[in-house]
């Protein structure tokens, strides 16, 4: 499909019908580098010197070369045996920031009637933050076994499954707007990682947000420059 560069840095997908927000009943929002502005799995590795080793799996799943998310994510989380909780602490605090335009977008979406998403392939520890700070409706996301105050390395099984992946992103959506008696067509959702796209795919407006190339070639929306609430230009 043709792209166009409506303005700098923000490029619509083979799409010429204006979006009304109006329209929209939910948004879905990934975590890591969509709605924050670190992937947090790298930087609780640089607790113990592994973050040059993390980093190279999660730029690699998260451009789709490698294509198990599931295994990608037990080897980096095994990579996190004897992270302290003080670690997590200090990286939440000095370090996890709302990206540009985050809370603007989120505002605007919950004054407008939509209810907020968010599905992270990361951990609780860090997607609880960020909810209680927007006030976000539904979360998922993986949880890090601690014992005695460390990493073990491993994550703790929910009742959902094992590990939040792409297609538990997708379950998750399609869940929630079952729950809200809405259509998936009636969704939002924004992501930066090949993860992303299953959920991206059942939504009825799928936005990258600074992402990876093979999100950026599948999304309706692409915001390459600036912050979140850019979204709000192609939205009347």
């Amino acid at each position: 499909m043709p792209t166009q560069e409506i303005s700098p840095g923000l490029f619509v997908q083979g799409h010429t019908t204006a979006w009304r927000l109006q329209d929209f009943k939910l948004i879905a929002f990934d975590m890591d580098s969509t709605l924050i502005n670190i992937e947090c799995v790298d930087e609780i590795a640089d607790a113990v010197g592994r973050k040059a080793q993390v980093a190279a799996i999660t730029e690699a799943t998260m451009r789709g070369e490698i294509a198990d998310f599931k295994e990608s994510l037990r080897r980096r989380v095994a990579l996190l045996k004897g992270v302290t909780r003080a670690d997590m602490t200090t990286v939440l605090t000095q370090r996890l920031q709302l990206n540009p335009g985050a809370a603007a977008l989120v505002h605007r979406c919950q004054a407008a009637g939509l209810k907020v998403l968010l599905v992270s392939g990361g951990f609780t520890f860090f997607s609880d933050h960020v909810r209680d700070l927007l006030r976000i409706d539904f979360t998922r996301a993986n949880v890090l076994e601690i014992v005695h105050d460390e990493l073990t390395g491993h994550l703790v099984n929910q009742p959902w499954g094992d590990i939040c992946d792409g297609a538990e992103k997708r379950r998750m959506l399609v869940q929630t707007c079952a729950e809200l008696g809405i259509r998936p067509d009636q969704a939002i959702a924004m992501g930066d990682g090949a993860n992303d796209l299953p959920m991206m795919a059942e939504a009825g407006l799928s936005v990258a947000y600074h992402a990876k190339p093979t999100v950026r070639e599948q999304a309706m929306v692409a915001i390459n420059e600036g912050g979140l609430d850019r979204l709000l230009e192609v939205l009347k």
